[in-house]
């Protein structure tokens, strides 16, 4: 059988070289080098034909505390070594180490579930629809490069303290992380009244984050999509959102269900499965 280990430093060619023949994403790298224990919680075959590695974050429960979790990201396999179990038991020993640390439960977000099968997918709502007309409103938003996205922490803590499934941020998260994840093609655009992280995806206004004084910003918002011409969107906000009219003028309830967790020393389903729960895309692994 394939012997197992943590990765070592000088395994940074080869997995870089795993990473690129098996994921289209530019960010996995730099994003992987902001973690100064990576190694460590980086999970290998001997060879390095297989990964899998995880990052402990810490998420609001929704009452107002936090629970650590186990984050699972750049899961590998070289096409040579598929069908082999080598993922499998790679998966088994970050759970280990997850529960070791003290992580309460397990956290990933994938669009091949079939691969985790110790972990249970969740849902989280989404809406989608016409945005309303655009129609003359307070202070608009103004641009904010990624890599001055701390300026927009304080409010950022506000707005999420209180909701299920948020990332704490702390300044090393603003600092590397956001700018990596709401980098170009991504908007990031903020006012008095809170910041909206957008994408202008082929048309569609897709609202990535958003914070503060919802109805405030998302009619800015409207404003901003009228202005471009921009008559249809979509948005990371629950289904009963009361600021959603102020943005669009129907909705479509939708579901992400990207997101998977597997219990380690606590269950996960009061903080993934409640009905305001949210993950941003700044918060990915």
């Amino acid at each position: 059988m394939t012997a197992l280990r943590s990765a070592r430093p000088g395994d940074r060619e080869a997995l870089y070289t795993l990473w690129a023949t098996c994921f289209d994403a530019p960010h996995v790298v730099p994003l992987y080098e902001t973690d100064p224990g990576r190694y460590d919680r980086t999970f290998v075959t001997d060879d390095v034909s297989a990964c899998v590695y995880y990052l402990p974050r810490r998420v609001h429960d929704g009452l107002g505390g936090e629970v650590l979790v186990g984050g699972v990201a750049n899961v590998a396999a070289h096409p040579s070594v598929r069908g082999r179990g080598h993922v499998r038991r790679l998966l088994a020993l970050a759970a280990e180490a997850m529960t070791a640390d003290g992580c309460a439960w397990s956290l990933l977000f994938t669009g091949t579930p079939g691969v985790y099968k110790e972990w249970t997918t969740f849902e989280l709502q989404t809406v989608s629809g016409p945005l309303r007309p655009a129609t003359p409103s307070g202070p608009g938003l103004r641009r904010v490069a990624a890599r001055d996205a701390a300026v927009l922490r304080d409010l950022h803590e506000r707005h999420n303290a209180r909701r299920p499934l948020t990332a704490v941020r702390d300044a090393a998260h603003w600092r590397e992380r956001v700018p990596a994840w709401y980098g170009e093609p991504v908007e990031l655009l903020a006012g008095d009244a809170g910041y909206a992280a957008v994408r202008w995806d082929g048309g569609v206004l897709d609202v990535l984050e958003v914070a503060g004084d919802l109805p405030q910003v998302l009619a800015a918002l409207a404003a901003e999509a009228g202005a471009r011409r921009v008559r249809s969107g979509r948005a990371r906000l629950t289904w009963h959102d009361p600021a959603l009219p102020a943005l669009f003028s129907a909705v479509t309830p939708e579901r992400d269900r990207t997101g998977m967790a597997r219990t380690l020393l606590a269950d996960p389903a009061p903080v993934v499965g409640a009905a305001n729960a949210a993950h941003w895309p700044a918060d990915y692994f």
